[in-house]
C-alpha cells in the first residue's frame, strides 16, 4: 500500500474503489501481460485478496518471450501464484487472416481458455486491465471479452491510463512508465496473412531498437518494407548517419528490402488509419 499522503484524495479513492470492488469479486484470475495496466491491477488483486488472485500469463506467437519472462519474475518477486497459459493462437478460426476484427476471435478464443483454466482452479472470475482509455479506439475484442462476461475492474473504477501510472508509482512498481505495448499482431495491416516468422521478424526489429536507446516505438511490417515509428523527440536521433545505415542493414538481415521513417512518428493504433470512416477512432 502507498503512503497515505502520496497521492491526492480522488485517486486515493479511485484506488480504494478498485479494491472494494476486488473484495466483491472474492478470487479472481487476472490476465497478465507484464504491461503498465494489468501489472497494477495484479498487484492490487494479490495485496486485496491474497491468494485468492492468481495472474495467468498467455505465452504465444503474439506474445514476445521477453514479457513472459518479465511477468514470471514479478511474480516471483511479489509471491504471486503465476501460470503461464501456452495458447496456439495462429490455428483459432480466422485469426491467421488478420481481419478488421481478428482481436475479437483471438480474445473469444483466449479469454474462453482462460475461463476454463480459472474454473480448474476455482476462482470465480477471470479479469482483465482495461481502463477508461480503451473506450477511445476500435477494439473488437472489447465485444469478445463482454460475450464471455470477463470483468475489468481498472475501468469499472474509473481509472484512466495515467491515473494507473501515477498509482503504479505510488506503489513503487518498476512499470508506472514503462512503454505502451500492444501484441505483435498489430504490426501488420488488416488482411496480411500472420505467420511466426513474419511475427518474429517485427519483433526482433523492435528489439534491435529497444537495445539503441529508443523506448516507444513501432515497426509496422508492409511486405518487404519496415515503417519504423518513434516518438516525434527521437526521430532527429534516427537521422544519424551511423544508425541510419546499421539499422537498414540489420533490418535487411531480417528480410526487409527498405526500412522507412514514419514522419508522423509513434501512435497508438496508427493502422486503423486506414478503416472505414465510421470505425476511426474519435480524435481528441
Amino acid at each position: 500500500m502507498f503512503a497515505k499522503n502520496s497521492v491526492p484524495s480522488p485517486l486515493a479513492e479511485k484506488y480504494e474503489r478498485l479494491q472494494a470492488i476486488l473484495q466483491k469479486l472474492g478470487s479472481v484470475a487476472v490476465a497478465f501481460s507484464s504491461g503498465v495496466d494489468s501489472t497494477f491491477l495484479v498487484k492490487a488483486a494479490h495485496d486485496t485478496l491474497g491468494k485468492k488472485a492468481v495472474a495467468f500469463t498467455a505465452a504465444s506467437d503474439f506474445v514476445p518471450q521477453r514479457d513472459v519472462e518479465e511477468a514470471k519474475a514479478f511474480c516471483q518477486k511479489e509471491g504471486i501464484e503465476h501460470h503461464v497459459v501456452p495458447f496456439p493462437i495462429l490455428t483459432v478460426p480466422h485469426v491467421k487472416e488478420n481481419p478488421e476484427d481478428r482481436c475479437y476471435y483471438c480474445k473469444h478464443a483466449l479469454f474462453s481458455h482462460m475461463k476454463e483454466v480459472a474454473a480448474e482452479k476455482g476462482l470465480a472470475y477471470v479479469v482483465d486491465g482495461s481502463n477508461l482509455d480503451d473506450d477511445g479506439d476500435y477494439r473488437p475484442g472489447h465485444r469478445a471479452l463482454r460475450e464471455l462476461g470477463i470483468l475489468s475492474p481498472l475501468h469499472e473504477a474509473g481509472l484512466y491510463k495515467q491515473d494507473i501510472r501515477d498509482l503504479s508509482q505510488a506503489l513503487g512498481l518498476p512499470t508506472w512508465n514503462k512503454p505502451s505495448f500492444a501484441c505483435l499482431a498489430s504490426r501488420f495491416p488488416y488482411g496480411t496473412e500472420l505467420t511466426p516468422a513474419g511475427l518474429e521478424r517485427v519483433n526482433l526489429a523492435e528489439e534491435f531498437l529497444m537495445d539503441k536507446g529508443f523506448r516507444q516505438l513501432r515497426v509496422r511490417a508492409h511486405g518487404n518494407i519496415a515503417r519504423i515509428e518513434l516518438l516525434p523527440s527521437d526521430i532527429p536521433r534516427m537521422l544519424d548517419e551511423s544508425l541510419r545505415e546499421k539499422t537498414a542493414a540489420y533490418f535487411r538481415t531480417l528480410g526487409f528490402a527498405y526500412t522507412a521513417l514514419d514522419l508522423l512518428g509513434y501512435r497508438t493504433g496508427s493502422l486503423n488509419e486506414t478503416l472505414p470512416k465510421e470505425k476511426q477512432p474519435e480524435q481528441a
